[in-house]
């Protein structure tokens, strides 16, 4: 089953159960768990560094240097407690970059958003960014990605209390947010047309937005969405189901990186030892209620 799949049966189940707002109690990060998890990760051998130039620069380095998200609760939310940062694209990172430098791997921490993950990696500021970053023809131009390593779609969100939009096909003549520099601005060209779109730069500044009554509804990627109403205590719900094409997360790479290759490598080989299925557990699906663990996209 697919990832959309699960979360959308998780979702609609929780919808029937209650009125309230979905996910109102929010369920924490098992800690122990994911930092164990990333503790048992793989290291690669001195020969499969040594044949890789992106690897082989961190390795010399000493450090990952990572452009990524603390903001996301489900992919990448920074514990303010320790100091760590903790969720699905996280804990890739972290066994990635455990993998290249071994026992008390260190990286780097650039905070990016949907405007700037190109730059950074075009600047030469990070060696990769993983931050819920879907792979499109035009960003493709600039840099390179590995993987995918998760799939999602489209997603509505609006007020608790809003009975006019039940999805993307009640958004003509409404105000609806998206993120400048992700995708929802195009889905809503493609999907809703006559929507009056409003770009934010940033996440948090589309749901202040949408909570404050600015706009009627948030267009963005579904997983992210399921991320924000996960933190509990939101007056938010999802409108109707995922829609739109599949949309494939990748690891962004400076243009021609042959990181690329090494990270595709690796991530295979975390499917197969089974890391990839529990990491996803521990950071989604023990959150959302999901325990059937969807299969990977296909790697190159």
């Amino acid at each position: 089953m697919s990832i959309q799949s699960v979360l959308k049966s998780t979702v609609i189940a929780l919808a029937i159960a209650t009125s309230a707002p979905l996910f109102a109690q929010g369920t924490p990060i098992n800690t122990a768990a994911f930092d164990a998890l990333v503790a048992q990760g793989p290291v690669a051998d001195g020969a499969t560094i040594a044949s890789n130039t992106w690897a082989s620069k961190i390795k010399q380095a000493g450090a990952l240097r990572l452009g990524a998200t603390q903001t996301s609760n489900l992919f990448s939310l920074l514990n303010e407690k320790d100091g760590k940062i903790r969720g699905f694209d996280a804990g890739l990172a972290q066994l990635i970059t455990r993998y290249i430098l071994g026992d008390g791997a260190k990286f780097q921490f650039t905070q990016v958003t949907s405007s700037t993950r190109e730059q950074v990696l075009i600047n030469g500021q990070v060696d990769m960014v993983f931050a819920t970053y879907s792979i499109t023809p035009a960003r493709a131009e600039k840099i390179s990605f590995a993987g995918p390593y998760y799939t999602s779609q489209a997603g509505v969100l609006v007020k608790a209390n809003n009975k006019t939009i039940q999805s993307y096909n009640d958004l003509a003549g409404k105000k609806s947010a998206t993120q400048a520099g992700s995708t929802g601005p195009a889905i809503l060209a493609q999907f809703a047309p006559k929507a009056t779109v409003q770009e934010f730069q940033t996440h948090q500044e589309a749901l202040d937005a949408l909570r404050q009554g600015r706009v009627d509804a948030y267009v963005t990627d579904y997983t992210l969405l399921l991320n924000t109403l996960s933190l509990g205590g939101s007056d938010a719900q999802l409108a109707g189901a995922p829609f739109g094409a599949q949309d494939p997360y990748g690891v962004g790479l400076p243009k021609g990186s042959d990181g690329v290759a090494f990270i595709n490598a690796f991530l295979k080989k975390i499917q197969a030892d089974g890391t990839w299925a529990k990491l996803w557990s521990v950071s989604i699906g023990q959150r959302t209620g999901s325990t059937a663990v969807p299969v990977p996209p296909a790697l190159p």
